[in-house]
């Protein structure tokens, strides 16, 4: 069996580390009195205390700032920035002191301004520990804001909360334990400074400058005190860091919920929009307009669904965009004054909230409204969890509660059944189904199945490559897809290419099909060659029969072999292959499923089949 050296490479460490301590421990009690008094240690650890601390609170209040937003920028400058606040770490701490005697020396027109005040002074010193220890702030909470889910921000934007509203109910908890171990090492580090300040403030002593002038002027053993001292005042420090604010219990705790109170009522406003935005290399152009009050965007991975979505709400910046609900246009708003719900692909829920806490976290919220949601939504059990303690689809059900809590005059949907179990995910989708139709709420719910839109929507608008493929009645879209391409996002299964005569006989391999005039008639034929000519078309695999025996008679009754069976509960899927290699995908009734390897005969009912030019 191999063996990881990983264990004894971390003792080896921890030994290098212990070993030293250890034996200063050990041969400290020998020293003898006389030659370990140290007068003045007291002052000297005081001094290094307080401008530790002083320092600390100094960088704190300018670093985490420039930490947020080197985190949120992407820019050359950020960048820039970013390896500039880093370089007092690369420099020798003596160096850092030279530095700062060009910036604040008694004869530089700042010391000048301060009456040499900046130096050789507690202020100096103050000055010398921010310099060294900066750095591991700034690098801490620029990581620790990295970290903070962007999605969390937007949906913060879309429950009416302002920018700075969002950095301090949002990013700073979430970031917060990265900004305490941030605010350790900085105060470590001043604590521990010593090249810096005995440049720039030799006086008062630090306990680092104390230990150097004992160690110079009477010995090793003169600094016994200072080093038990220091090592003293960092231990108890470490240990009341380690213990931390209190970690939150996880017990319950009862929340008081007031009496719930249901939404008021009204047909929605009816949604149209035009946008256009450039992601990268990625262009995005979409127009809807649409008497439902309900849309679906359909389409696959990369299509431009989400950023749709993401436009919508606010959350993305458009090229040009010109949103219409009711007759006001919210292009010209920002995020958190347009009055919409938003439940992004993940809940994003807040880890410092229980769950009635993040129902009621929009602004303007109404207690009573978010109670009616935990009810009807079945989470007033859940009431005092947080999001850790919750499942997936608790979760979901939680952000949404979240979103209809303020009355939004929108709903926005993003793929919110994504990544749920079977039975979870029809339970959400007959509980969404349910509040779309009792609170006539207008919504827009992006969606890679057909089946969510048949059963949310009145209106679907299919998408791909960022542009507008089809956009009707749900109904419409989905028994009529406008091309081939929006019959593959629908799932239609069957799909080919074939030449229509100037009867209007499909043929397709061994498939030969006379067509009804009205399947020249959809919008796909208008301003278009008209047969004869080559097409693209489609049958649904319900449309398709199976009949005991194949035939030739031109209108159906093509002889097949069946080359698989699949059984999908009442439906069995069969995938037959004709003569002439051409393949149907075909389901039936289960129990009226052919063996596999038997051979049958298809007919294609000319009416289900849709045609459209060739492009």
């Amino acid at each position: 069996m191999l063996r990881t050296p990983l264990p004894w490479l971390a003792a080896l460490l921890v030994a290098y580390l212990l070993v030293p301590l250890v034996a200063f421990l050990v041969r400290a009690p020998g020293q003898s009195g006389a030659a370990t008094a140290a007068p003045g240690v007291g002052d000297a650890l005081r001094t290094s205390l307080i401008t530790a601390s002083i320092s600390t609170a100094v960088v704190t209040l300018l670093g985490v700032p420039l930490g947020y937003l080197l985190a949120r920028s992407a820019s050359r400058t950020a960048g820039v920035l970013g390896v500039a606040v880093q370089l007092p770490l690369a420099l020798p701490p003596l160096m850092s002191g030279i530095l700062l005697i060009y910036l604040v020396g008694p004869y530089t027109t700042i010391g000048q301004f301060f009456n040499g005040g900046l130096t050789d002074s507690a202020t100096g010193v103050v000055l010398a520990q921010c310099f060294v220890a900066a750095p591991f702030l700034v690098i801490s909470a620029r990581s620790a804001f990295a970290a903070v889910d962007p999605a969390q921000l937007d949906v913060a934007a879309t429950l009416g909360h302002g920018a700075l509203s969002r950095v301090l109910r949002v990013a700073l908890p979430i970031a917060a334990r990265g900004i305490r171990a941030g605010m350790l090492l900085a105060w470590l580090r001043a604590f521990g400074e010593f090249g810096a300040t005995i440049v720039l403030a030799y006086h008062p002593y630090t306990l680092p400058v104390f230990t150097y002038v004992q160690f110079s002027s009477t010995g090793l053993a003169a600094t016994t005190i200072p080093v038990l001292v220091t090592l003293g005042a960092a231990l108890v420090v470490l240990l009341i860091a380690d213990r931390g604010p209190a970690r939150r219990a996880h017990r319950r705790r009862a929340v008081r919920i007031p009496k719930p109170r249901p939404p008021a009522l009204s047909q929605g406003p009816v949604l149209d929009f035009i946008m256009s935005a450039r992601l990268g290399g990625f262009r995005l152009a979409v127009v809807h307009g649409g008497a439902g009050r309900n849309l679906a965007i359909l389409g696959a991975s990369g299509s431009g669904k989400s950023a749709t979505l993401r436009l919508l709400a606010g959350v993305l910046t458009p090229q040009d965009a010109h949103i219409s609900l009711g007759g006001r246009d919210l292009a010209v708003l920002p995020a958190e004054r347009r009055g919409i719900g938003y439940l992004p692909q993940h809940p994003t829920l807040l880890p410092h909230l229980r769950v009635w806490e993040q129902v009621t976290f929009g602004v303007g919220a109404d207690p009573a409204l978010a109670a009616f949601w935990l009810d009807r939504l079945k989470l007033t059990d859940l009431a005092d969890r947080y999001p850790d303690q919750l499942s997936g689809g608790q979760a979901r059900r939680v952000g949404l509660a979240r979103a209809l809590a303020r009355e939004p005059r929108l709903l926005l949907l993003d793929e919110p059944f994504a990544g749920l179990d079977a039975p979870v995910r029809d339970e959400l989708r007959r509980l969404l189904r349910t509040v779309l139709r009792e609170t006539a709420l207008t919504s827009v719910l992006v969606t890679h199945d057909p089946d969510d839109a048949a059963l949310l929507s009145q209106d679907t608008l299919l998408m791909a490559d960022g542009a507008v493929l089809q956009d009707g009645p749900t109904r419409t879209v989905l028994t009529h897809p406008a091309g081939p391409v929006a019959a593959r996002l629908l799932g239609v299964r069957n799909i080919g290419q074939g030449y229509v005569d100037a009867d209007r006989v499909l043929e397709s391999g061994p498939l030969r099909v006379a067509l009804p005039a009205s399947a020249l008639k959809t919008p796909a034929w208008q301003n278009a060659k008209m047969p004869p000519t080559s097409v693209a078309w489609c049958v649904q695999p319900y449309d398709v029969r199976v009949v005991a025996t194949g035939g030739t008679d031109g209108t159906g009754g093509i002889a097949a072999t069946v080359d698989d069976v699949a059984h999908l509960g009442p439906i069995a899927e069969l995938l037959l292959r004709l003569d002439g290699g051409a393949e149907l995908t075909v389901t039936v009734p289960s129990g009226q499923e052919p063996e596999l390897g038997a051979r049958c005969g298809v007919e294609v009912p000319p009416e289900a089949v849709i045609v459209w030019p060739a492009t």
